[in-house]
């Protein structure tokens, strides 16, 4: 490959954009010898296997979103996948991502063998890792806990007969819900090895949030850890139990309780007597005898995750064993160079993908690191980790990132961080002022990968490439087999060829233009599942509507973007600019959010006593046009005086334009968030232009006792607009 190289650099950038392409786009890290990258050599099998001379990303890319069924087979040859892949072709590739082909139809396989074949040979090495917070008032002193390979193994094949002693078959449902934890990778790895489906949620989901989603997928088996710890403060999880279990028309047959805490912390409450039954109960019901894996079609559902559910019910989303298994293979081998010499972290949560992202990375023979508590309490916490575990690729979000650049400052100064290579973020937009923070404070011979996904795909569709350059606020690249494009108002044509160009188009509505492996298998129930067929039909609708918007079969995932021109022959890399049903539009100049967080997210507005800002638009003149409302929570001590409003205007005007300017910018006592930190604005924006507040699901935010405050607000300034 050639990094150095670079085309299209003057190409003239699109409408709307020329400010971050040409202010924020420092080069800020390059790969030493992207020859060696997994990449590469990835390509060099593919020239050989198909007589080719591909030579750079930017070809790669090219190829294997116009050759879709060899490029998918090539990652399951190179990637050394257990199991039988049939014959060729490997997908229909005059389908459309709204015909939702199948994929490897005569491919038999399963996702857990694939992923406990990372130990195969060294069952004495460690395969995962436990950390969990302290609660040193509550004389809370958790030891780290190791499982090797072998170990886990053993784990997998109690737990997998612990289930069909309770009569789990292949198309069941099985839930967890509660901590961070090895029993929760356990259950999910057992599930898999079965044909079971697996759901999650979270412990910070209080009853009406899990019950929203158990009530839903009515699971067989619930496995509930007894508690968690966060912010160094005891949190029981079992006196819920009792009222979600009543609250569910068809409760689980068992539930099963994870000593997750010690049980002196967590007493058992009334009304569970027969209803539950301890881990290690459960643990020796299942024997002795090896793990068994059903090796099944590429297209069985695996698991279920769910949409935020902000301003409705969770959609059930169902996910394909076979994409899910092959694409991570792509995401951290092919991406990622992960290996058996990586020690591997996300933070994460199990109601939310990148729990799966994270175990995920067992295929590849990774060490896993789990950890349950705040990462923000001590804010060495996991930065200490990094040091202790010899942790080389540490998953983050954009949100914990900016509170370290906060209160954390000299991450570099307090830490060796002599085996960490890739730090990841994902959750919202980096903004390029975290890109100088990392390579400034924390390090600068890293590759930091902003990434793009969501639980739609449970994967990445751009992110970090260890063969490609870092540019400042932008992510690396879009990921082979994916034929990502934008759309505007005014462009609904395209076919796989433009996806490639990179040509500088204007933002718009990012989209995937040919169907791809890891699209969801629907929505539950799903059909052939004994399900009602209203039922059935209604989720198939719901499915239609959350991502097809024409007649062309083409996938909007439901982002603003813009493509970058392509550079070092990356294809082109992303900026996001929000959601794009939060897209402002004001004066009929569209803009993302994250232009004005850009701004405001800086060292600068923080000591001003910035803490939070929320920007949507509000409708005036009728509905004729729109007017930029700009929030902002300060802190405690701190006014939001006019002063500090003429700055802020000031600012976003010399950054962006006249146009960016917010009409109104009000204090507000906090900003509304999802339980995995993400700001809600397109639910916001309907509240202040008049939708009731019970549009809003209060148990998908963090912070739900806020919502009052903007219905004032937005009742104030509808009257001010007469609308």
């Amino acid at each position: 490959m050639s990094p150095a190289s670079s085309d299209n650099q003057n190409s003239a950038p699109g409408a709307g954009s020329a400010a971050i392409l040409n202010a924020d786009h420092e080069l800020l890290w390059r790969p030493t010898d992207p020859n060696s990258s997994q990449t590469y050599r990835f390509m060099h099998h593919v020239n050989t296997a198909h007589s080719l001379s591909l030579s750079t990303y930017s070809d790669l890319y090219s190829w294997s979103i116009q050759h879709r069924s060899d490029f998918w087979s090539a990652v399951w040859d190179y990637t050394g996948v257990i199991g039988t892949k049939g014959t060729g072709p490997f997908v229909d590739e005059t389908a459309r991502p709204g015909d939702n082909p199948l994929w490897f139809e005569g491919a038999s396989l399963n996702w857990a063998e694939n992923q406990l074949k990372g130990g195969e040979g060294r069952d004495g090495d460690v395969a995962i890792i436990q950390a969990q917070e302290a609660a040193p008032g509550a004389g809370f002193e958790p030891a780290r806990r190791e499982v090797k390979w072998g170990e886990l193994r053993e784990m997998v094949g109690r737990c997998q007969r612990g289930m069909k002693a309770l009569g789990v078959e292949k198309g069941d449902t099985i839930a967890f819900w509660g901590g961070n934890c090895l029993e929760a990778v356990v259950v999910l790895l057992a599930c898999s090895s079965l044909g079971a489906i697996f759901s999650s949620a979270a412990a910070d989901f209080g009853v009406d949030g899990v019950h929203e989603r158990l009530s839903q997928i009515r699971p067989k088996l619930l496995f509930v850890t007894n508690g968690v710890v966060y912010a160094e403060t005891v949190r029981p999880l079992l006196q819920l139990l009792p009222p979600l279990l009543s609250s569910l028309d068809s409760p689980p047959v068992q539930t099963i309780i994870v000593d997750h805490l010690p049980s002196k912390f967590v007493p058992i409450p009334d009304g569970l007597d027969g209803k539950v039954r301890g881990w290690e109960e459960y643990m020796e019901s299942g024997g002795e005898g090896e793990v068994e894996f059903k090796r099944m079609g590429f297209n069985e559902p695996i698991w279920i995750l769910f949409s935020s559910g902000t301003t409705g019910k969770p959609k059930a989303i169902v996910h394909r064993q076979g994409g899910m298994l092959i694409d991570s293979l792509r995401e951290h081998v092919l991406a990622g160079d992960m290996g058996k010499h990586d020690v591997y972290f996300y933070y994460t949560t199990p109601g939310w993908m990148m729990f799966q992202y994270l175990v995920s990375g067992l295929a590849t023979g990774a060490r896993i690191v789990l950890f349950e508590g705040s990462p923000l309490k001590r804010p060495a916490l996991l930065w200490n980790l990094v040091d202790e575990l010899g942790i080389t690729i540490f998953g983050t979000s954009a949100k914990y990132l900016e509170q370290i650049s906060k209160v954390h400052t000299d991450v570099k100064g307090n830490h060796d961080l002599k085996t960490l290579r890739q730090i990841l973020s994902t959750g919202s937009p980096l903004p390029p002022v975290l890109f100088d923070f990392v390579y400034e404070n924390v390090k600068s011979d890293v590759l930091l990968g902003s990434v793009t996904g969501g639980s739609d795909i449970c994967s990445v569709f751009a992110g970090r490439n260890t063969s490609l350059p870092v540019y400042r606020g932008e992510i690396q690249s879009r990921m082979l087999g994916f034929a990502l494009d934008t759309i505007s108002d005014n462009d609904t044509d395209g076919d796989a060829a433009s996806a490639t160009g990179a040509d500088g188009k204007p933002p718009g509505e990012l989209v995937c233009r040919e169907a791809f492996p890891i699209q969801p298998v629907g929505f539950w129930p799903l059909r052939g599942h004994g399900h009602d067929e209203a039922e059935v039909a209604k989720a198939e609708g719901r499915f239609r509507e959350s991502y097809f918007k024409d007649d062309q079969g083409v996938w909007y995932h439901g982002d603003f973007v813009k493509i970058t021109p392509s550079r070092s022959n990356n294809a082109g890399g992303l900026i996001m600019l929000g959601r794009s049903d939060g897209v402002l539009n004001p004066g009929g100049i569209r803009f993302g959010p994250t232009d004005i967080y850009s701004v405001l997210e800086t060292p600068e507005f923080v000591a001003l006593g910035v803490e939070e800002t929320l920007v949507v638009g509000l409708m005036v003149d009728g509905g004729a046009d729109e007017k930029v409302i700009l929030f902002v929570k300060m802190g405690s001590d701190k006014e939001l005086d006019e002063g500090l409003i003429k700055k802020i205007k000031t600012s976003i005007r010399l950054a962006r334009s006249a146009r960016h300017v917010p009409g109104k910018i009000l204090k507000v006592s906090d900003i509304p968030v999802t339980l995995t930190g993400k700001r809600v604005e397109i639910p916001i924006r309907k509240v202040i232009n008049g939708a009731p507040v019970s549009s809003i699901n209060p148990a998908t935010l963090r912070n739900p006792e806020c919502l009052a405050e903007y219905v004032t607000l937005g009742e104030s300034m509808r009257k001010e607009e007469g609308m």
